[in-house]
């Protein structure tokens, strides 16, 4: 069984940054394409971004493009979410997920993922 823990959620000011990070236990964490999303309050959970299995393949959404940066740390099976340049409607609970297919792949569809975290908490406050 795969599990995933995020972590680094907090309150923070418009123009500030952040720091998720995911930690993924059980399974072979090298494996695993891993992805970023959040749902806002009233919203639809969207892609925030993602990461292919080796690292060197990853999308953002047009919305945090040039401001957020995935990072995946095989060593430590983690995977994190550096947020920059935030602003009030960034935010949302993000959620880390785990792509199981095994492709070279990085997907925006949740449905390509398998597992996912119970999420954390990001507010940006004006």
């Amino acid at each position: 069984q795969v599990q995933l823990v995020e972590s680094g959620g907090g309150l923070v000011q418009a123009g500030g940054s952040l720091r998720l990070s995911c930690a993924v236990s059980g399974g072979t964490f090298s494996r695993y394409a891993m992805g970023w999303f959040r749902q806002a309050p009233g919203k639809e959970r969207e892609f925030v971004s993602g990461i292919n299995r080796i690292g060197i393949r990853t999308l953002y959404a047009d919305a945090v493009k040039g401001r957020f940066t995935i990072v995946r740390d095989d060593a430590k099976n983690l995977v994190h979410l550096e947020m920059n340049s935030l602003k009030t409607e960034d935010t949302a609970v993000y959620y880390c997920a785990a792509d199981l297919r095994y492709t070279l792949e990085t997907s925006r569809s949740s449905l390509d993922y398998d597992y996912w975290g119970q999420g954390t908490q990001v507010t940006v406050s004006s």
